[in-house]
C-alpha cells in the first residue's frame, strides 16, 4: 500500500479547500486524490517560492522529468512525486494531461498579460478543468467520461473565481490575468489596470470577468446531470465560485485592496453540501 500521508499533510498546508474535498471522498480514494491535488498545489505555487523565472522553470522541468521517467528513479526520495506516480499507475491517469498542466504553469512565472478570453479559457482548461477530470478518473473511472463537459466549464469558472480572490497578490507582482480584450472593452490597458486610477473602469473589468465566470458556471451546471454520484467530490470546490463572483461584483475595484476570500467555515459548509447534493 503506497504511503500518501506526506501528500495529505502537504495538501493540508498548501490547499486547504482541496484537502477538505479529499475528506469528502471515500476513504480508499483520499490518498490518490491527495497525491494529485498536492502535485497541482506544488506547481501552482512555484511563483510564490522563486524570485526569478529561471528557477521556476527548473522546478517545473524537474516535475516533467519525474513524470516522463519510466523507471520512476527520478522521483526517489520525493514523497510527493512517489505518491503521484503510484496514483498515476493505479488510476491509469494520462501523463500527457499532467505534462500539459505543468506547461500551462510557465505562464505564472512571467508578467506577460493574458492575451484574450480564449487564452484564459485555455489556461483554465489545462489546469483546473484537467484537475477535475483527473479526479473523476480516480473516483469513478467508469463514468468519468460523462463528467468531461461539466469539468471543462467548471474549471474555467473555478479559475476565474481564484483569480478574483488573488487580485491583490497579482497586482502587487505586476501580473495581469484579466484578458487583454476584456480590459480593452472596459476602457483599460495593462498599465492603467495595474495603477488602478480609473476605479470605475476597473470595476467594469471586475464585473466583466465575474460575468465570464458566471457564463461558464451556468454551462457547467447545465451539464451536471451527467456527473455520477461517486464523482461529486471532484466538483466540491466549484461550490465556492458563485459566492466569490457575488463578492467581487459587490466589491468592484476594491477587490485589489481588500480580501474577498470567504471564511474557511463557510467554504467547508458549501463544499460539503455540494458533495452531498451535486449542486454547486
Amino acid at each position: 500500500m503506497p504511503d500518501f500521508s506526506a501528500s495529505l499533510a502537504a495538501l493540508r498546508e498548501s490547499d486547504r479547500d482541496r484537502y477538505l474535498a479529499c475528506l469528502l471522498a471515500p476513504s480508499e480514494k483520499r490518498g490518490p486524490l491527495a497525491a494529485l491535488y498536492a502535485f497541482h498545489a506544488e506547481i501552482a505555487r512555484v511563483r510564490d517560492v522563486v524570485r526569478e523565472p529561471l528557477p521556476g522553470e527548473i522546478r517545473l522541468q524537474w516535475w516533467r522529468d519525474a513524470l516522463e521517467d519510466t523507471t520512476g528513479s527520478k522521483a526517489d526520495g520525493n514523497p510527493l512525486a512517489e505518491a503521484l506516480l503510484h496514483a498515476i499507475r493505479d488510476a491509469h491517469l494520462p501523463i500527457g494531461v499532467l505534462l500539459d498542466m505543468i506547461d500551462a504553469r510557465v505562464f505564472d512565472l512571467y508578467d506577460d498579460p493574458m492575451e484574450s478570453r480564449s487564452a484564459l479559457e485555455g489556461y483554465a482548461g489545462e489546469t483546473a478543468s484537467a484537475l477535475i477530470q483527473l479526479a473523476c478518473l480516480i473516483l469513478d473511472p467508469e463514468t468519468a467520461r460523462g463528467s468531461a463537459d461539466a469539468a471543462g466549464h467548471a474549471g474555467v469558472a473555478q479559475t476565474i473565481a481564484g483569480l478574483l480572490m488573488l487580485g491583490p497578490i497579482h497586482r502587487q507582482r505586476g501580473q495581469v490575468y484579466f484578458p487583454a480584450d476584456l480590459l480593452t472593452a472596459t476602457g483599460l490597458d495593462r498599465t492603467s489596470f495595474l495603477n488602478g486610477a480609473d476605479r470605475a473602469a476597473v470595476t467594469r473589468a471586475v464585473h466583466a470577468l465575474a460575468g465570464l465566470g458566471r457564463e461558464h458556471l451556468g454551462k457547467a451546471r447545465a451539464a451536471s446531470p451527467s456527473i455520477s454520484r461517486q464523482n461529486r467530490p471532484a466538483f466540491a470546490t466549484v461550490a465556492l465560485a458563485e459566492k466569490v463572483f457575488a463578492r467581487a461584483e459587490k466589491t468592484g475595484a476594491d477587490i485589489f485592496d481588500h480580501s474577498i476570500v470567504p471564511p474557511q467555515w463557510r467554504r467547508q459548509w458549501w463544499m460539503w453540501r455540494a458533495a452531498q447534493s451535486g449542486r454547486w
